[in-house]
């Protein structure tokens, strides 16, 4: 890692302060809700692992991400691991 990126690696990119408009509509609302409440909890100190599945709007892209503490890691990777195989399959 060079010094640059040492530098910047704990440094926080704020949001703009107003993110592009986009059509709202209730499965939109639904991620909302759903990544505000986790944001919630997580704020609290309440979590200690997170496991997120993502699908692109065309379906083609299927994404997995996770921040857990270390006894957690393999539990969470077979949790998504069978989530992703799950929609990819629901998908045909």
């Amino acid at each position: 890692m060079s010094t640059n990126e040492q530098a910047n690696a704990g440094a926080v990119v704020p949001f703009p302060a107003r993110i592009s408009a986009a059509v709202a509509d209730a499965d939109t609302a639904s991620i909302i809700a759903v990544l505000q409440d986790q944001l919630v909890l997580a704020r609290e100190g309440k979590l200690r692992s997170v496991a997120v599945v993502s699908v692109s709007a065309d379906g083609e892209a299927v994404g997995t991400q996770w921040s857990c503490k270390g006894a957690d890691i393999t539990g969470l990777i077979g949790k998504l691991t069978v989530l992703t195989h799950d929609l990819m399959a629901a998908r045909k």
